[in-house]
């Protein structure tokens, strides 16, 4: 971890010592700006017993700017948007809201919020969004069978 910022040292150590719950962050050997995430599906939720890989990137400018977040595994959560062979997470906060005084633990306790509660009114991806909106009991059972086809352990 040498030649990083302070700050993202710190973050990095208490993600060691003090991991969220439901959630796997490691620094990569190579690059400790990189991190491979793990997060759990929230119980009571149409992603539980799903196990959704992310990739979270902290650029140069951070805390200035917000990370970078990218989903390896297709979703039926409105803030994803699917793309051929990944998937971008971007979330509002990320993009409009994003503030200095956020930390990596709060990125990652937000990705598990919006997997307990997809929201489709502030979506990404319009057509998961209008499923939830017109038939949420299907957008339910679409989100489950996605969960256990893409995220299964």
């Amino acid at each position: 971890m040498a030649g990083l910022p302070r700050r993202i040292i710190k973050e990095t150590q208490r993600l060691m010592q003090e991991p969220v719950p439901g959630i796997q962050a490691v620094p990569d050997e190579a690059n400790a700006r990189y991190f491979k995430v793990v997060v759990a599906g929230p119980e009571g939720s149409p992603y539980e017993h799903g196990t959704f890989k992310l990739e979270l990137f902290l650029p140069e400018e951070y805390p200035m700017t917000a990370p970078k977040v990218r989903s390896i595994l297709k979703s039926t959560n409105p803030k994803i948007i699917n793309k051929a062979e990944y998937c971008y997470c971007s979330f509002l906060f990320l993009v409009d809201k994003w503030s200095p005084a956020l930390q990596i633990r709060t990125v990652l306790l937000s990705i598990q919020a919006l997997l307990s509660a997809p929201n489709p009114d502030d979506p990404l991806n319009n057509e998961v969004a209008e499923q939830w909106k017109t038939n949420e009991v299907l957008a339910i059972q679409t989100a489950k069978e996605w969960t256990r086809h893409h995220a299964s352990n």
